[in-house]
């Protein structure tokens, strides 16, 4: 397939061979996001796990310092004080058996879900919809919790959930092209030293094998892996 002449423009400059210090592969990046919306710079690691094994799964959430620059949704299953708590809170999307029945329906007005524990029997039901969408509260990732105002408060203020997928890869976004090159670098750090700490039991070898930047619409840059550790 021919490539594209903006496609081709961009790649200039960039060795696809070679691993960049993170900074300097964050100023690639960034020069590159020309498009007319405000791009999203992601980080995609590589993992020595293999995600079949339960002992190998990596899941986690973590709080990045400048945000993410995205205003996330949030539901809140709840009912009674704990309900009137998360609204206070800003959540979008709160109720009990009635948010239950939106959602089985097919409606979603939120990016990320929250449940008390009381509410998870109910919730439970829901896993065929949330499920796929990796939007299911886990109390692993504090989104099953009684503290439901830290919990909307922390998904409002910039905190990314991180999964590994099938192929051993953890792929998050960690702010906006219009983010500053030094706070793009420090978000990149704190995703990867959370990644870092929860490595599994079972993982053996070089936990994290391959860090690679870039934006939604440009190309990716390898990154030498030593130099996103805080």
């Amino acid at each position: 397939m021919a490539i594209g002449k903006r496609t081709k423009k961009i790649r200039e400059g960039i060795d696809r061979t070679k691993l960049y210090p993170l900074v300097d592969a964050i100023k690639l990046v960034k020069e590159r996001a020309t498009s007319k919306f405000d791009e999203t710079i992601e980080v995609a690691m590589n993992l020595g796990v293999d995600p079949r094994h339960a002992d190998q799964m990596v899941r986690g959430v973590v709080t990045l310092p400048n945000g993410t620059g995205r205003t996330l949704r949030v539901g809140v299953f709840a009912r009674g004080a704990k309900a009137d708590e998360a609204k206070a809170a800003g959540a979008d999307v709160v109720g009990a058996e009635d948010l239950v029945e939106i959602v089985q329906g097919g409606k979603i007005e939120f990016d990320r879900c929250i449940a008390t524990p009381d509410m998870m029997p109910l919730v439970g039901r829901l896993g065929k919809v949330l499920g796929p969408r990796g939007m299911m509260p886990n109390p692993k990732i504090g989104t099953v919790t009684m503290d439901v105002a830290g919990a909307v408060k922390g998904a409002k203020g910039g905190s990314v959930e991180f999964r590994v997928e099938k192929a051993g890869i953890v792929q998050a976004g960690v702010g906006k092209a219009s983010f500053s090159e030094e706070k793009l670098v420090e978000n990149v750090k704190a995703l990867v030293d959370a990644v870092s700490k929860a490595k599994p039991a079972g993982s053996k070898g070089t936990y994290i094998q391959r860090v690679a930047v870039s934006s939604t619409m440009g190309p990716g840059v390898k990154v030498e892996p030593g130099t996103t550790l805080a």
